[in-house]
């Protein structure tokens, strides 16, 4: 399984979903907190180059927020991401 990173924050109800759709899928991830930490925020804008949260990355593939998590589920692509040995 590949290696799932969200940037998040604590209070986002986004960021709470999207956390409750990968434990749905079973999906191991990392949570950065980037409230906690002005670095964190700022190698998630770096990243991503976006300034909302979540921002989530599959094997350092940036997939984007919630909205985008969720249109990959729906789909079906999800778990083919996850899953796959190498970047999706």
């Amino acid at each position: 399984m590949n290696r799932v990173q969200m940037y998040c924050t604590k209070a986002c109800p986004y960021c709470q979903r999207a956390e409750q759709l990968l434990r749905k899928r079973g999906i191991r991830f990392e949570k950065i907190r980037v409230d906690l930490s002005k670095g964190k925020l700022r190698e998630m804008l770096k990243r991503s180059r976006r300034d909302t949260v979540p921002q989530i990355f599959i094997n350092d593939r940036h997939i984007g927020g919630y909205d985008e998590l969720t249109r990959l589920d729906k789909r079906g692509q999800l778990m083919t991401f996850v899953e796959k040995k190498t970047k999706p």
